[in-house]
């Protein structure tokens, strides 16, 4: 409609030639400029709006927590571990205190380490013992355990398979290195106590929490462990936990 209006006016002066071709050039570029930003905006509009439809709703603001770890998952003797979790972990390869091959959760590794280097320069030792465990690898303790103590022993002592927090990867249990020997069996490392004070001191500054406190067991079913760390993804969140006295289970519950 344009083009038809601007060539008649056109034809209707008939004194410059020159002028009328520059006009009709300069509407034709006007036209196919404006008609191709339309179909560029309808295609940016379309494909937007097909985003949203298989998110299922309005997503005008990206998900940015679909695939990322979550470092507040509870497994424990109530809550097993979420189907998919094995799946999506990230997990790193490492060698523990005994120089076996274990796997960490990415992050917890990271933090892991800086925790223990702060540590070493306050002259304490703390060294990887176990960390992720699958849940096949869990059934097979299981069985064994079962073979050889019996089936009220396991009970008491084996996490099921599925209920257990080291299929995360997000719980390090740790030893301890004293005068060049390391310390290992739980008794043993029980009567530590000065050394566990200054190693749960810091725990919270790397993001990790003391899992099973002590006199805590009616709520998180284990009995007090010094050398069970959760990493919970942020020295803020752990820091609440600690400065509060809480579990992991009594802090999800207040922060439902």
């Amino acid at each position: 409609m344009i083009i038809m209006v601007i060539i008649m006016e056109g034809k209707e002066t008939k004194k410059d030639g020159g002028n009328l071709v520059l006009i009709i050039i300069i509407a034709v570029l006007f036209v196919v400029t404006a008609f191709c930003a339309y179909k560029l905006g309808v295609a940016g509009r379309s494909v937007v709006d097909d985003t949203n439809l298989q998110k299922g709703g309005n997503t005008s603001v990206p998900n940015e927590v679909e695939g990322k770890t979550d470092y507040l998952v509870l497994v424990n003797k109530q809550n097993k571990l979420p189907s998919t979790w094995e799946e999506t972990v990230e997990l790193e390869d490492v060698k523990n205190a005994y120089d076996e091959d274990i796997k960490v959760e990415k992050e917890a590794l990271a933090q892991f380490k800086k925790l223990r280097e702060a540590l070493l320069k306050e002259g304490v030792n703390i060294e990887l013992d176990s960390s992720y465990r699958s849940v096949k690898r869990q059934q097979e303790i299981w069985d064994e355990f079962t073979e050889k103590y019996g089936e009220d022993y396991v009970k008491k002592y084996v996490a099921v398979p599925g209920y257990s927090e080291h299929h995360t990867g997000l719980a390090i249990d740790v030893c301890l290195k004293k005068d060049g020997k390391l310390i290992y069996e739980n008794d043993d490392m029980m009567k530590e106590k000065e050394i566990w004070a200054k190693v749960h001191k810091k725990l919270a500054d790397y993001g990790f929490i003391l899992r099973y406190p002590e006199g805590k067991d009616s709520i998180t079913g284990y009995a007090y462990e010094p050398w069970h760390f959760r990493y919970v993804g942020s020295a803020e969140v752990a820091k609440e936990i600690t400065e509060k006295g809480l579990t992991f289970e009594e802090y999800l519950k207040q922060n439902k």
